[in-house]
């Protein structure tokens, strides 16, 4: 069994590897962190969740141990598709360099151009950023892209996902072309391919999972929902979803709710709050400083539900979640894998829950044939309850049935004025069985 003492790194590394508690590598990492070393161009394919960020971060530093950074002028960049993804790696490069003094500047938007300014004009070793804040600097003429000796591109599928291609593309063309690039993606689309045959020179490719497969420490369901009514579908969801927290009890320890549209995510947050569950939303329209606070509570152990849209799928290294739960089934296959990814990390065991309504039976179809396997179906918690109140019912004497007595017409008190006695011709929409007086009454 390979550890991480044969992978050639400095014993400054290893003891801040060990530090954080881990000793045997993960594939990506023993396959991907020898040749990056050798300086080749890498290229990874692997799922979420299997150790991706630590296979870049530990040659990265070993590399950039000696040298010196310059003004404007930064050693190494790292693009990531999220502010949280990108957060998460700077968060590992601090952990792992912890030995070993290098400087690091995080670009991110959400915080103010003055103070990554400041650090820009210091000169950093390892700049981390997201691509539309780096071009934002780049454009200011606050930041030189010439003197990057390591590239690295994570989550490259998701930055296609997010339209973010155009951008890359821009940013390796004001890179040097002597640069050593590290390319990680989950899945390998055309045009991923497409770029990395343009811009990564003979990479060592390093595939340790068919891509797009959960893992097997993940427990997965499906409950169905079949709503009384199409306009009380969000709501009976929302009732369910309470439910199923219920139904997994204390086993359900935290958990990430997530949902296709952000409307939706501040709805379930305040459903959740109001029936007394410490919930917090997390989504691309809020303010980074919230957004920041919100995941370190839920990291933290201080908040048990984050209900999150896509922007949380990925990259965030929070690694005992014990539950993720879909309020709705993705609309591409893909980020199920990417979603359900955030339990069931490290070897350890999660599971996942997703509601489908009759109308996903499509997109679950997809997700199944995506993973290759199907997804156990259970029975709702609240229809199997509404069941054996019926079943309950069923033992009581039936009740009476309660004959309702003959609406009259509405020409009854005309026949009474008239001093005639009513009959059933009197509750006839007629004039016939009147006399032209009680015709002209009426």
């Amino acid at each position: 069994m390979t550890r991480f003492s044969d992978l050639a790194l400095s014993p400054k590394i290893l003891e801040a590897v060990e530090a954080a508690g881990y000793e045997t590598p993960t594939p990506i990492q023993s396959g991907a962190i020898p040749p990056a070393l050798e300086r080749r161009d890498v290229l990874g394919i692997a799922q979420t969740g299997t150790g991706k960020t630590a296979s870049f971060t530990l040659p990265m530093i070993h590399m950039l141990a000696s040298g010196r950074a310059r003004a404007r002028m930064p050693r190494s960049l790292v693009l990531c598709p999220t502010r949280e993804l990108a957060a998460q790696v700077a968060e590992d490069f601090d952990t792992y360099s912890r030995n070993i003094k290098l400087s690091k500047a995080l670009l991110i938007g959400g915080v103010s151009f003055k103070e990554q300014d400041a650090l820009i004009d210091r000169g950093v070793d390892v700049l981390i950023a997201t691509p539309g804040r780096l071009l934002d600097h780049f454009e200011r003429g606050k930041l030189l892209l010439t003197g990057i000796e390591i590239m690295v591109v994570d989550e490259a599928d998701r930055m296609l996902d997010m339209g973010f291609i155009p951008d890359i593309e821009r940013i390796f063309s004001l890179t040097p072309f002597t640069r050593q690039t590290l390319f990680f993606s989950a899945t390998m689309a055309p045009e991923i391919e497409r770029i990395t045959n343009l811009f990564l020179s003979n990479p060592a490719r390093v595939e340790v999972a068919r891509p797009a497969t959960a893992s097997e420490t993940i427990a997965q369901e499906v409950v169905r929902l079949k709503p009384s009514r199409r306009d009380r579908a969000a709501k009976e969801k929302r009732g369910l979803l309470r439910a199923i927290i219920e139904r997994e009890g204390e086993g359900c320890r935290n958990a990430i709710v997530f949902c296709n549209r952000k409307t939706d995510v501040d709805i379930v947050a305040k459903s959740l709050q109001k029936h007394g569950f410490d919930a917090a939303p997390i989504h691309g329209d809020l303010d980074q400083p919230q957004r920041t606070r919100t995941l370190d509570k839920f990291r933290d152990g201080d908040l048990k539900f984050l209900v999150a849209s896509d922007v949380a799928a990925r990259g965030l290294d929070i690694p005992r979640v014990s539950h993720v739960l879909n309020f709705d089934v993705p609309s591409n296959a893909e980020d199920y894998v990417h979603r359900i990814g955030r339990t069931g990390r490290a070897g350890r065991e999660g599971k996942a829950v997703m509601i489908s309504l009759p109308a996903d039976e499509k997109l679950l179809g997809a997700i199944e044939k995506l993973i290759a396997k199907d997804i156990p179906r259970v029975e709702c918690p609240m229809q199997a309850a509404t069941r054996g109140s019926e079943t309950k019912g069923s033992e009581q004497p039936k009740r009476t049935r309660v004959r309702k007595k003959p609406q009259t017409s509405s020409l009854e008190p005309v026949a009474r004025r008239s001093g005639r006695t009513v009959g059933m011709g009197d509750h006839l929409p007629s004039f016939i069985a009147m006399s032209f007086k009680e015709r002209a009454a009426v």
